[in-house]
């Protein structure tokens, strides 16, 4: 996907990747409270989320429904990638000593690692 999402439009796509096809009042009755966000909010970024391809609109009556484009897995996928590139040279395991000096690694989080790292040894 060329275009980045913002963190607000992440939220929406949150909503979708978890129940779709949604109205932007569905959608709304997700996020809006918790975020503080008005019906006209998310249609605005509803609307930014179709530009960029993220999401798809159809007709249903009087009303839009609403269905991501871009895969949770692909999303994740690009942006763990980006942060990756950008904060540890397209490295990863600097990120892991980080979080692991930071102690923001609990012994499961470490336990996980271990456990896909003996999958990836040939």
């Amino acid at each position: 996907m060329a275009e980045r999402i913002s963190e607000a439009e992440h939220a929406v796509m949150e909503a979708l990747w978890e129940r779709s096809p949604q109205t932007a009042t569905e959608v709304c009755e997700q996020v809006c409270r918790e975020r503080d966000w008005s019906l006209p909010t998310v249609k605005t970024l509803l609307s930014r989320l179709v530009q960029k391809g993220a999401i798809e609109t159809r007709p249903d009556g009087r009303r839009f429904l609403y269905s991501p484009l871009l895969e949770r897995a692909d999303y994740v996928g690009e942006e763990s990638q980006r942060l990756v590139d950008r904060l540890f040279g397209g490295r990863a395991a600097p990120l892991f000593a980080h979080l692991a000096e930071a102690e923001a690694l609990t012994p499961q989080d470490i336990a996980e690692i271990e456990a896909l790292l003996r999958e990836l040894k040939p």
